[in-house]
């Protein structure tokens, strides 16, 4: 039987657990243990326990001396002021990636961008969810700026898990994967302004989103 390496270990063990915060399968507000990770997952207990530091360094999980891990509330404050940040960051990280990506890096975002169209036609929100992560990530290798990558890596989780709970009171999936689609054709064609202005209609989209669903305004 082949062996895991411990860092993609730690990885798979991450992966696992963002997806069930940001689908919301474990619910905001709930609490567990390493322990019960590990039990639900199958990783060991190291791999599980730095998995939920990098969670805990992103805001998705909050570790609570001897009482165990807490998946925190929404925190609507707080995800507006996300957004702030990540308009900037995410531009020119979308600009970076649209000048510095390589051949292969293009392909993959050519494929992503088909994965985009397709989940906005089948309405999948785990497909969407699974597509944006990986997005983000080669988003992240693409642009080759690793302080913009730090400042990213903060906000990409909270973003998604915010936007999975309130997705369906705006039929939002289409939009959303369609935008998406954009940025990432842009990139793979190397257009730096497209990119840049791709990311500026779904960053409008999603404040609109945020403050038409949470704060009941109309933009």
């Amino acid at each position: 039987m082949e062996t895991i390496p411990r860092g993609r270990m730690v990885d798979m063990a991450y992966e696992w657990i963002e997806e069930k915060i940001v689908t919301l399968q474990l619910a905001p507000g709930s609490t567990m243990s390493e322990l019960q990770l590990s039990e639900m997952t199958g990783f060991g207990r190291t791999p599980i326990r730095e998995a939920v530091q990098r969670l805990a360094r992103e805001h998705l999980i909050v570790v609570l001396p001897q009482r165990g891990l807490l998946v925190p509330p929404m925190d609507v404050s707080k995800q507006l002021r996300l957004l702030e940040t990540r308009r900037e960051v995410e531009r020119l990280i979308a600009r970076s990636a649209a000048k510095k990506a390589s051949a292969a890096e293009r392909d993959h975002f050519a494929r992503l961008a088909k994965a985009f169209r397709s989940s906005a036609r089948s309405g999948k929100d785990v497909e969407f969810i699974r597509a944006d992560r990986d997005f983000n990530e080669l988003c992240l290798v693409a642009a080759r700026n690793e302080f913009a990558e730090g400042a990213m890596r903060l906000m990409h989780g909270l973003s998604r898990r915010f936007w999975y709970y309130h997705y369906k009171e705006a039929a939002d999936l289409p939009t959303m994967a369609r935008l998406h689609a954009e940025v990432a054709e842009a990139v793979a064609a190397g257009d730096v302004k497209k990119a840049g202005d791709a990311v500026d209609a779904l960053l409008n989209n999603i404040e609109a989103f945020t403050r038409a669903t949470v704060l009941g305004e109309r933009v």
